[in-house]
């Protein structure tokens, strides 16, 4: 059977409020190539920055999961997110005219039903699936959340939730496969406690709120008077408290919704690993915080296996062809100069790393004092070569590289293989670790001599602006 990677046929577009910014926005789901997952693109802002779906650009999940970078945000990206996840598309540029998705109902269905009429098209690439191999645990004792990964053949999510709240109680809610997300979970709204909504109120969220794209619960005597006060801001005269459970102008679409609503919290958050899952996810008192957390957790050992993968492999470089950086063009993006500039050629530049050489001659300074009889490039230069390369990678991400400099934070698990003597060109390849985020540049480095590891490294720089 094939399981190819799949996006939308045609743009489409949606508009509504957000939940806390009350602001009118228009969402817009567009077709994207194979291999780009999901990316969000503010519209209203100049140059139009785009926010990768990626858990490690998350900021804030205080009320939602809030994304940044590229001097950008978007809030509120969970329930979007799950509508594509349960839909089974790879492949989005989700554009929005301000910095909230909009609200709807407050679930996840009215997504799915647009991206269903735009149609979903079959791409040729096969899906990168995350298989889980062993048990994956994560627990804050604070917030008493409790989540379990185990391995699984599809995307699988049972929920537990218990607040301590006589009238919410304790709820189970599980998806058996990713195909039943739009009948069981797609509709099912967020919720929240009435006594909640006055402090929600107080500080200045909730804005675009209504008592319809959500579910109330009552658990506790309100005041008449502050009662008043709720209907008049959401103006809904007729709503009455008879007692305590749910507000009475709202039907659940299932005695378990609130469950199932914390479910797909956990599917549009999971998203944000960036590949589709086969994993068996078991969660108690699941919000978003602990979400995110969990799949950074995710993410790390995505990272740990692929490294493993790569380790000691040398993908060949022509060396003989031209260069996408000479000696003259890197002089004008890095600021070293001989005897300390370290790289002679840029090979390659992608969206996630770098290649680069440094050939290595007898004519090199350092070798008139570094074991003249028996002549070895010193490891720390070797650093330091490498440093200039990621550098390099870091100033090609800015307009203006000519503005800033990269500055060393720290450096950890380095290792050297085998020497390196004149004669030889070291080939070196470093690839993002985690996003670039407020100028932090984390990345894994490994340099080549002849197909044979010589050194490797984790570094962090800082990008900083010349004053």
């Amino acid at each position: 059977m094939s399981d190819k990677q799949r996006t939308i046929k045609h743009a489409v577009s949606i508009s509504g409020v957000g939940l806390h910014t009350g602001e009118k926005v228009t969402l817009t789901f567009n077709p994207a190539p194979e291999n780009h997952w999901y990316k969000f693109q503010r519209v209203d802002l100049d140059n139009k920055p785009t926010i990768d779906a990626d858990a490690d650009l998350v900021v804030d999940t205080s009320r939602g999961t809030t994304l940044e970078q590229n001097g950008a945000r978007v809030h509120t990206t969970e329930h979007v997110l799950a509508a594509l996840v349960g839909l089974k598309i790879d492949n989005c540029l989700i554009q929005v005219s301000g910095p909230e998705m909009p609200i709807m109902d407050g679930s996840s269905i009215k997504f799915m039903e647009l991206l269903e009429q735009a149609g979903i098209v079959e791409q040729t690439a096969e899906r990168d699936y995350f298989v889980l191999t062993q048990n994956l645990s994560y627990e804050d004792s604070h917030k008493k959340v409790e989540m379990l990964a185990v391995p699984q053949d599809d995307f699988r999510v049972t929920v537990m939730v218990d607040y301590g709240s006589e009238v919410l109680g304790t709820q189970h809610a599980s998806m058996y496969k990713i195909d039943d997300f739009k009948k069981e979970i797609a509709s099912c709204r967020t919720f929240v406690f009435l006594r909640e909504l006055e402090a929600l109120l107080a500080n200045n969220l909730i804005k675009g709120g209504d008592l319809d794209n959500a579910i109330v619960l009552v658990d506790s005597d309100l005041p008449e008077e502050k009662l008043n006060h709720l209907r008049k801001v959401f103006n809904k005269p007729n709503v009455q408290v008879k007692g305590r459970g749910v507000l009475n102008n709202t039907k659940l679409h299932f005695y378990n919704e609130p469950a199932r609503h914390k479910l797909l919290d956990i599917v549009g958050d999971l998203a944000l690993i960036g590949k589709p899952l086969k994993i068996h996810v078991l969660a108690a008192r699941p919000g978003h915080a602990g979400n995110i957390d969990f799949a950074k957790k995710i993410k790390q050992m995505i990272r740990e296996e692929s490294m493993k993968k790569k380790k000691n492999i040398y993908v060949p470089y022509d060396l003989n062809k031209t260069p996408l950086y000479d000696i003259n063009q890197i002089q004008k993006i890095i600021p070293h100069r001989q005897p300390f500039l370290f790289v002679d050629k840029i090979m390659e530049i992608t969206e996630e790393g770098i290649v680069g050489v440094k050939n290595v001659s007898m004519n090199e300074e350092f070798f008139k004092g570094h074991f003249p009889g028996a002549p070895v490039f010193p490891g720390v230069l070797q650093i330091e070569a490498m440093a200039q390369v990621g550098g390099i990678f870091s100033l090609s991400k800015v307009p203006d590289p000519e503005n800033y400099l990269t500055f060393f934070m720290s450096l950890d698990k380095v290792k050297f293989k085998n020497k390196v003597i004149p004669g030889d060109t070291i080939v070196f390849k470093l690839s993002l670790i985690t996003p670039i985020r407020r100028g932090i540049v984390h990345m894994k480095g490994e340099a080549f001599v002849r197909e044979k590891l010589v050194m490797e490294a984790e570094m962090m720089a800082l990008l900083s602006k010349v004053k």
